[in-house]
């Protein structure tokens, strides 16, 4: 253990090679820090060389160890004592329960300080507007240099967007809800995935639709079961989320998403896609609304790839829409986004920075998965950038035993029923990989929920 000194050589065991390639190096530092902590090489309370001897041992600056002390501090890895030195944190087993493994939000990427990020934005921004002006009422779907920064957020995906075809508003809550107004009528049945999201579930069942399940295999809505289910319930509308899809991670695959948008289109139906993850997959591809954009209301929020406090969401109208009516339903459900997240999001799109902080999070996410993967049953169902896995229960567990077991055990997970848009569910839960802050307590929270799902002793239906 490192408590044996800064003068043995057991104080530098954690540390290995700086590789020169693989970024700055006070980073790579803190990344073998971590994993450290996270593998249980280093625990709470173990003593850490001093910063000048850890300098001389990788051969780099005094400064770039300091830096990585900084950061690590940063991230509640490790305290420092007056006089003693530095030491790894105990805060993060005096944390505890509950750990959060239900609630899917992007992790804070390491090595980007997310509030000195939205300090300089938001300067950025008063010297060049109105505070005033930000602080009123904004009508309308947004700007048109927020709508814009939404085309140009959306290009890599859909290619040149006319920024007229986009809405700027308060989360994709807000938008699918304005879509069912509009586009749905109490009574009517909606088509949806037999697994879908539960923000849709519910903005379904508050609408008073019914909904209605496409059969589904493992790359997504079958194209004969769509066909099938239109003629059978006479639906106008189907929803799904094709890429990094919640709870299942399916990604529908290019020849299956055009058989849906030929379905589609000879059916006349209007398509509504939820599009949280494409920006997170990396190799998703074209979606619906470049393949069908004559008849597909797509939804991409910012709260899931960025931070959930940026409230901000682009919805992209169908070539030919009717812009006013949408507004008109959007205004009765959200009056307006808020003007100064709205700006500061398209200002970090319009710099960069967006960019930089979407990549940060797709690197912890990654992380995550792999820790994911190492931790949890085989039959674990994931994706290298997602922000959730999907993890079928063995024959001895029923859902709700585990969960409740999970719940005792003081870790929060989503059942398969909350997804359910026909009542059936299998057994199976959504583990969600970003709302516990440090790794270590991530892969805690894993290991345990783990031990779980392979425990038979308590077991029971």
């Amino acid at each position: 253990m490192a408590q044996a000194g800064a003068d043995s050589d057991d104080a530098l065991h954690w540390i290995g090679r700086l590789d020169p390639a693989a970024g700055p190096r006070y980073l790579q530092i803190v990344a073998q820090l971590e994993r450290a902590v996270t593998s249980g090489l280093l625990r709470p309370g173990d003593r850490l060389p001093p910063q000048r001897r850890l300098a001389e041992h990788l051969a780099v600056d005094l400064t770039t160890v300091t830096r990585a002390f900084g950061e690590a501090r940063e991230r509640g890895l490790i305290d420092a004592v007056t006089g003693r030195g530095s030491f790894i944190s105990a805060r993060q087993e005096q944390e505890g329960p509950p750990l959060d493994l239900s609630m899917t939000i992007p992790p804070a990427p390491k090595g980007l300080r997310l509030g000195e990020l939205m300090q300089r934005g938001i300067a950025e921004i008063l010297a060049r507007s109105d505070a005033d002006q930000l602080m009123n009422y904004h009508g309308g779907a947004g700007s048109l240099a927020e709508r814009a920064a939404g085309a140009a957020w959306l290009a890599p995906l859909m290619g040149t967007i006319p920024p007229q075809r986009i809405a700027v508003v308060s989360g994709a809550q807000t938008g699918l809800n304005a879509l069912l107004s509009l586009l749905a009528k109490p009574g009517e049945t909606i088509l949806m995935e037999p697994l879908a999201y539960p923000g849709l579930i519910g903005a379904a069942r508050q609408r008073g639709l019914t909904m209605a399940p496409v059969a589904s295999d493992a790359a997504g809505p079958l194209p004969d079961a769509l066909d099938e289910a239109t003629d059978r319930h006479g639906a106008r509308l189907f929803a799904l989320t094709p890429t990094l899809q919640n709870p299942t991670c399916i990604t529908v695959p290019e020849r299956r998403r055009r058989d849906l948008a030929a379905v589609a289109r000879r059916r006349n139906l209007i398509l509504i896609e939820d599009d949280p993850y494409s920006p997170l997959a990396g190799d998703a591809p074209a979606p619906l609304a470049a393949l069908a954009p004559e008849r597909t209301w797509h939804v991409a929020t910012l709260s899931k790839v960025l931070t959930p406090g940026l409230r901000t969401a682009f919805v992209v109208m169908p070539e030919g829409a009717d812009s006013a009516a949408f507004l008109t339903a959007l205004r009765a459900t959200a009056l307006m986004p808020a003007p100064l997240m709205t700006a500061l999001a398209a200002h970090w799109i319009r710099i960069g920075a967006a960019k930089d902080l979407l990549d940060g999070v797709r690197r912890e996410a990654a992380e995550r998965q792999a820790l994911a993967k190492e931790l949890l049953p085989e039959t674990m169902r994931g994706h290298p950038h997602a922000l959730h896995v999907w993890q079928p229960l063995p024959a001895h567990w029923a859902r709700g035993g585990l969960i409740e077991r999970a719940r005792v055990a003081g870790l929060g997970v989503m059942a398969a029923e909350a997804f359910s848009t026909d009542g059936r569910a299998p057994d199976a839960i959504r583990i969600a990989l970003g709302a516990i802050p440090e790794r270590a307590r991530l892969a805690a929270a894993l290991g345990l929920l783990a031990e779980l799902i392979r425990d038979d002793a308590e077991a029971g239906r």
